[in-house]
């Protein structure tokens, strides 16, 4: 199963402190605010989960995967994701 925002607002939701609406508001606002970190370079660190960061790749040569013939790839931004060691001890069963 995949994780939605639809399902944080569920589960949000089931806790009985916000409505529905204020739900999606608290989610959205947060994805939000991370958008807008990484937009402007920064990091977005959560303690216990993990680092998201903006990498920057080089322009490079790649290859027509229908021709084989040669392509210049352009530079570009991506987004990288480091989990954290309390994340990965969970994923691993370590405790």
């Amino acid at each position: 199963m995949t994780l939605t925002k639809a399902h944080l607002v569920e589960r949000l939701y089931k806790f009985d402190r916000f409505t529905k609406a204020e739900c999606a508001q608290i989610v959205e606002t947060l994805f939000g605010f991370m958008k807008g970190s990484l937009e402007n370079g920064e990091d977005v660190l959560i303690s216990g989960f993990g680092k998201f960061s903006v990498k920057h790749k080089k322009e490079r040569v790649g290859r027509n995967p229908q021709t084989g013939d040669p392509i210049t790839l352009p530079s570009r931004k991506v987004i990288t994701f480091k989990c954290s060691g309390v994340l990965r001890g969970l994923l691993n069963d370590e405790k």
